[in-house]
C-alpha cells in the first residue's frame, strides 16, 4: 500500500505541482517582498513610477545608488584625514622611539 501511495504522489500533474504551495513558501515570498521594498525605499523609488516608466525609474535608482556611494566615500575620507592628523604623528613618534631604543 505504501508503494502505491508513493507512485501516486510521483504522478502528480503539472497543475497539482504548481498549486501545491506551502505556508513556509508564502512567508519567504512575503519577507522577500518587504526586504526589496525597504531597499527600494532607501533609494526613494516610488512603486507608481515603476509601473509608469520602469527603465527611467531604475536608472534614477541606479544614479541615486552611486550618489550614495560617493557621499559615503567623501564622508569616510574626511574623517580619515581628520583622524590621521592626530594618529600619524603619534605613531611616527612611537615608531622612532622604538627604533632608537632597540639595539
Amino acid at each position: 500500500m505504501s508503494e502505491q501511495t508513493t507512485k501516486t504522489s510521483e504522478r502528480q500533474s503539472l497543475v497539482q505541482r504548481v498549486l501545491s504551495v506551502r505556508f513556509a513558501d508564502l512567508m519567504v515570498v512575503f519577507l522577500l517582498c518587504v526586504l526589496v521594498g525597504l531597499v527600494l525605499a532607501v533609494f526613494r523609488v516610488d512603486p507608481a513610477d515603476l509601473w509608469v516608466d520602469f527603465f527611467q525609474t531604475v536608472g534614477e535608482a541606479w544614479a541615486s545608488f552611486f550618489d550614495s556611494i560617493g557621499a559615503s566615500l567623501r564622508w569616510a575620507l574626511r574623517y580619515f584625514f581628520l583622524g590621521a592628523v592626530i594618529v600619524l604623528p603619534i605613531w611616527l613618534a612611537v615608531h622612532l622611539i622604538r627604533a632608537f631604543t632597540r639595539r
